[in-house]
């Protein structure tokens, strides 16, 4: 029994690389091959994670810009007037309004 157990043992040293490359063959083709893990679902969950940073990021500006506006009218009369006279289209007397529009 001992000499089978040793050509075993020797069988197993000598061909060891074979489950090492069967191993590596099985996660290289998990990762190309599952559809939750895969490299190409990771590389589109990451260019939509991307793309949703930009549109955090422009909401973002747009706030700052929407709130320093209305800081402006709350302190200024001069910013309340020109919005109220662009908004309802109100004029002066001296004063001649064009109304462009856009097709």
């Amino acid at each position: 029994m001992s000499k089978k157990i040793k050509k075993l043992n020797f069988w197993i040293r000598r061909k060891s690389h074979l489950a090492v490359i069967a191993i590596g063959s099985l996660v290289i083709a998990m990762l190309f091959l599952n559809e939750d893990a895969s490299w190409e679902n990771n590389m589109q969950y990451q260019a939509h994670i991307k793309a949703l940073n930009e549109e955090i990021k422009l909401c973002k500006d747009s706030a700052r810009y929407y709130r320093e506006q209305r800081e402006k009218l709350l302190t200024g009369t001069d910013e309340l007037e020109q919005i109220a006279r662009e908004e309802f289209r109100m004029q002066k007397p001296t004063e001649d309004v064009y109304i462009i529009k856009h097709k």
